[in-house]
């Protein structure tokens, strides 16, 4: 268990001596009192993002019209490979921006399993994000495929031994996440996609709790297929397009199982057949969302002039910082920590366990610290390096203790309320 003075003068400390310091200033943030804690479900606006949506409105669509075409083209490969350099270590050429997380996963999970014929086995587990589950249930039934459940533990996630005892030789694809939405534990991927290769089948992780958060070796773990979305520590803003990657071993081993038009070998020749383009384009499908893209490469540009290196040391200390207010002042008063307590095992969020879970975080988003809920009783923290202080998480633990305290979470509803 780390130990840090309970102070607050030292995280005044730490803020002052904090190398991303100044990064802070480049967001927009309207309220200085706000303590935002979520941003590993929606990041926060750069500013720089703001300027270059409004050029690519006004200027490349508003006066430039589809002569913009010859620079957009080339935006979705573009913004991939500087996601790859950057934050997820992949050689150009395998990483696109396109579609929703969603849809790549579609489009991977079958290329996947087609890639293995003979083999019907899909593995995951029963712990990762529901988009992940429901669409490989539906390829599964699609495709007369078996879905195989690792149970999972829900506050230390997928383990490399449970993993090596779900596959087998029927085994065509296993599809984990990096790191587990509801707890923040970060699976071993070299390892795991070690024995996953052992087996003969092909991994896709997701990524979309990782991607900007910690750092991501796809090429030197020798992963094969990839996707995440940039709405959280890329800071695209919502509903921005997703990402995929696929490793260069794979590109023409595997069949698209969406055949759009910008996948399309002579795109504009307009021919009768589907012949896809060589390399990662034949992932791409149909017409890609610009200012989207855009704004998914600002947001990469941002994390890379921060450095990654920079970034995980930040969430690793933040975390810790975290976690330690909460030993010393919140389990006391009954809440538990739900989230792996090494750092290395670990990403940049923080679960909190408690039966009163949501009104707990209802009681602090009305003190003015946002954070978010998860089933069935975790409040969930998630400190961003590139915006987060060392005095936010103070400040956040220390409310967090006084509403415990006071009982202040009983005037809030008991559970979420239900949309009709």
């Amino acid at each position: 268990m780390s130990s840090f003075p309970v102070d607050r003068s030292f995280a005044q400390d730490c803020d002052a001596a904090d190398p991303l310091a100044g990064f802070r200033g480049r967001f927009a943030i309207d309220d200085p009192s706000l303590i935002y804690l979520d941003g590993n479900s929606l990041g926060m606006l750069p500013l720089a993002t703001a300027k270059r949506i409004a050029e690519v409105v006004r200027r490349e669509w508003g006066t430039g019209l589809v002569r913009s075409w010859a620079q957009w083209i080339a935006l979705p490969g573009r913004a991939g490979d500087l996601l790859g350099s950057c934050l997820l270590g992949a050689a150009p050429g395998q990483v696109l921006v396109c579609d929703s997380t969603t849809v790549n996963l579609y489009k991977l999970a079958c290329a996947g399993l087609g890639a293995r014929p003979g083999r019907t086995v899909i593995v995951t587990d029963d712990d990762n994000f529901p988009t992940d589950r429901y669409v490989l249930a539906g390829i599964a039934a699609e495709r007369g495929a078996e879905l195989r459940m690792i149970h999972t533990d829900m506050d230390s996630g997928v383990t490399p031994d449970a993993v090596r005892a779900a596959v087998d030789g029927g085994t065509a694809l296993v599809s984990l996440s990096h790191v587990a939405y509801r707890s923040g534990a970060l699976a071993d991927m070299a390892q795991i996609t070690g024995i996953v290769h052992d087996a003969g089948a092909l991994v896709l992780w997701d990524l979309c709790h990782s991607a900007g958060s910690v750092p991501v070796g796809l090429d030197a773990c020798e992963a094969d297929l990839a996707v995440g979305c940039t709405y959280k520590y890329l800071n695209a803003g919502p509903g921005a397009p997703a990402f995929l990657y696929v490793s260069g071993r794979l590109h023409n081993a595997l069949r698209q199982p969406i055949q759009g038009w910008f996948g399309q070998r002579e795109q504009f020749r307009m021919g009768p057949d589907y012949d896809p383009v060589p390399g990662i384009g034949r992932f791409l499908t149909g017409t890609p969302d610009i200012a989207g893209t855009a704004a998914v490469e600002e947001g990469a540009r941002l994390l890379a002039e921060a450095g990654m290196d920079r970034l995980r040391d930040k969430g690793q200390r933040l975390t810790d910082y975290l976690i330690a207010l909460a030993d010393a002042w919140l389990v006391p008063l009954g809440c538990a920590v739900a989230t792996p307590r090494d750092p290395a095992r670990r990403g940049s969020h923080v679960c909190l366990r408690h039966p009163d879970a949501w009104r707990i975080g209802q009681a602090l988003i009305h003190e003015g610290v946002i954070g978010d809920y998860r089933t069935p009783d975790r409040l969930r923290l998630g400190p961003t390096p590139i915006t987060t202080r060392y005095t936010d998480i103070w400040d956040a633990m220390d409310a967090t203790r006084r509403i415990l305290a006071g009982k202040g979470y009983e005037d809030f509803p008991a559970e979420p309320a239900q949309v009709t």
